[in-house]
């Protein structure tokens, strides 16, 4: 059975040979990107195509630049991507040569194709693991890095661009997203990347602290501060002096709190329950929530002038569903990791066909999701390769779910699209998975935008499966700028990246004038 899904250079200067490995690696499931020489293997491995490389296969004997001095300056570039070679001399010396040059294994031509295929998975794993571990290090250390983070998506690319901005200043951050999407990790990464790195990262998930306790936890206390308080405590803002603190679901803070966190943020000063003076702290905030502030201050739950102090630099991170070229990859890094925590070393890879189910599935609980279905699936797994027998939950939604005439297992691009990019990552809106962080599945399908959209998502296809016309999908964006702005048509126009007067002559086109004067009204 196939499975996948890595990506795989081939280096051999033999045409023939280069296409018989391509076609060994698609047959195995895997994607090929081929190269004819060292020099060229080297410029692809070391530029910016390196990030996509999952493997190498390499072959010894090569003109120009042979095979042990592409690999000795790739791995002096600091490239630790698993690299096969191939050689027609099995001799030991010559293996003995590539292991010492950085090779993890090799193949003697004519290579046999079962030979070939255990390697590439055994490798793939066992490099998807040794990522985990470093990646796992890295986060707790303080050294996590953008480097670090899973993603072959463009909309995760520039939440990854615009991360690597704000980490080089001490701007406030605010990071919007649907839960499970990895909000933590991104703060990690600003941390990890900036002057505080290998400095403390201070977690604070606010929806989990109960009430009368948060201003305590948060600013600490004095000893006899209240009934109970045996002992001088040191709060989070002080625990983070010197590095970063990160305020998970900093929506749910009580209004009394967020008094307090506004001078904090102003004055670069707290003041614990009970102390007779203010104390000092230098700290970085970075501030996350997966529901929209702007509605909290509208509906008098969240301070507007807190909300203007934590909103300075904000970051969109889009849901697994609009990045469902990153599945691949997430689910092979979680495939590792569980199957080594689970004693199951012969799971090793995904079939093709339960690969393409995973990346039918919209994930209303995103990457926390999957990573808890891929661990139900390493438990549930006898084989070698996870099946679709293995993901039942899955299954069963996808076939449930919405489906469009022809639907199959095939990845496709959500109905609902909302790119992070820079000009719109101040105010994309986004909603609220119906799934739990538990990771079970709902029963959407594919196509579940098709009925009405959730908030902050437009339909791209009608009911009967057509795509929308131009004109009906730009009232329905101009609609919802309106509301979104409150009806400040300067707002409206810059956001949208026309002129007022265009504006003003869509709204009579597309007789938007009374919902503008209504919106307006009502702010």
């Amino acid at each position: 059975m196939q499975s996948s899904s890595g990506r795989i250079l081939i280096v051999d200067d033999d045409p023939i040979q280069r296409r018989l490995l391509s076609e060994a690696v698609k047959k195995f499931g895997h994607k090929a990107k081929t190269a004819e020489n060292g020099i060229e293997a080297v410029k692809i491995m070391t530029g910016a195509e390196g990030h996509d490389i999952d493997l190498v296969i390499l072959d010894m004997v090569m003109p120009e630049l042979d095979g042990i001095g592409a690999l000795t300056e790739i791995r002096a570039a600091k490239v630790a991507t698993p690299v096969i070679v191939q050689t027609a001399h099995g001799g030991i010396d010559t293996v003995v040569s590539a292991m010492n040059a950085g090779a993890q294994d090799f193949v003697v031509k004519p290579f046999s194709p079962e030979r070939l295929d255990i390697s590439i998975r055994n490798l793939l794993k066992t490099s998807a693991l040794e990522d985990e571990i470093v990646r796992f290090r890295k986060q707790a250390s303080g050294t996590l890095t953008f480097d670090d983070i899973i993603t072959h998506s463009p909309a995760m690319e520039r939440v990854i661009n615009l991360g690597r901005r704000a980490a080089s200043s001490n701007i406030p951050i605010l990071i919007e997203g649907e839960s499970g999407v990895g909000k933590e990790l991104i703060a990690s990464a600003i941390q990890g990347s900036g002057d505080r790195k290998s400095k403390s990262l201070v977690t604070v998930n606010c929806g989990a602290i109960p009430d009368n306790l948060v201003e305590s936890i948060l600013f600490g206390h004095e000893k006899g501060a209240f009934t109970g308080a045996v002992d001088k405590h040191v709060g989070k803002f002080q625990e983070a002096n010197g590095g970063t603190l990160f305020l998970d679901e900093v929506g749910e803070l009580p209004q009394e709190v967020q008094v307090k966190l506004l001078r904090a943020i102003q004055e670069n000063e707290i003041d614990p329950i009970g102390a007779k003076r203010p104390v000092k702290v230098d700290f970085r905030l970075i501030s996350a929530t997966n529901r929209r502030l702007v509605d909290q201050v509208k509906e008098g739950a969240f301070r507007e002038d807190l909300y203007y102090r934590l909103n300075v630099f904000p970051i969109w991170i889009p849901p697994l569903r609009d990045r469902r070229e990153d599945i691949p990859a997430l689910t092979r890094h979680f495939l590792a990791r569980f199957a080594a925590e689970e004693g199951k070393p012969q799971v090793t890879g995904v079939a093709l066909d339960a690969l393409e189910l995973l990346q039918s599935y919209t994930w209303p609980g995103n990457i926390r999701q999957l990573e808890n279905t891929v661990f139900r699936a390493v438990v549930l797994c006898d084989g070698a390769n996870l099946t679709i027998d293995d993901f039942p939950q899955v299954a069963s939604a996808v076939e449930t779910g919405p489906r469009s005439p022809g639907h199959s297992f095939s990845p496709a691009v959500s109905a609902g699209t909302a790119s992070a990019n820079e000009t719109n990552a101040q105010s994309t809106p986004f909603t609220e998975p119906d799934a739990t962080a538990s990771g079970q599945e709902t029963a959407t399908g594919d196509n579940a935008f098709l009925g009405a959209a959730p908030f902050g998502f437009m339909r791209n296809l009608q009911n009967d499966g057509h795509v929308r016309s131009l004109e009906d999908v730009e009232a329905e964006l101009i609609r919802t700028a309106i509301n979104h702005y409150s009806g400040r048509m300067t707002e409206v126009a810059k956001r949208l990246g026309i002129g007022r007067s265009t504006l003003y002559r869509k709204l009579k086109e597309y007789d938007l004038e009374e919902a503008a004067d209504k919106a307006g009204a009502a702010a």
